[in-house]
């Protein structure tokens, strides 16, 4: 897992899994595994599954690089506590899940709690094989 600045500013953490080495033979697969982390876990709750690959595509002017073969955001949240209103702007979270040709990238921008990094960090940690 890459620990990385996108665009200069944004905190994420990356990890790209070629698919000999992942557990799961497509992005749908990986989302339903990351679906039921979720679900386990005693504090998050799914919100949604988000088609962003078809989305784009659907658009008149929406665009795709051609190695990207699909494209899922799993939106949840962590929030278990609300004590301050800017805490809304980093809520909820989401886990992107990318298919290229020979691997999947999986993503997820830093939370500012560190409990909520460490789940999703070992989350995106076990689609690998191993």
């Amino acid at each position: 897992m890459e620990s990385k600045l996108f665009k200069e500013k944004y905190p994420i953490y990356l990890s790209k899994i070629a698919k000999s080495e992942c557990r799961f033979g497509n992005v749908e697969e990986i989302v339903e595994y990351l679906k039921g982390k979720i679900e386990e876990h005693p504090v998050a709750v799914y919100i949604a599954t988000f088609d962003h690959y078809r989305h784009t595509k659907s658009l008149a002017e929406g665009s795709v690089a051609p190695e990207i073969a699909a494209a899922t955001d799993l939106v949840f949240c962590f929030g278990k506590e609300l004590k301050v209103p800017e805490v809304l702007a980093v809520r909820p979270r989401s886990i992107g899940v990318c298919e290229l040709a020979d691997s999947f990238v999986v993503s997820f921008m830093e939370a500012p709690n560190p409990q909520a990094n460490e789940a999703m960090l070992d989350w995106v940690g076990s689609i690998e094989k191993g």
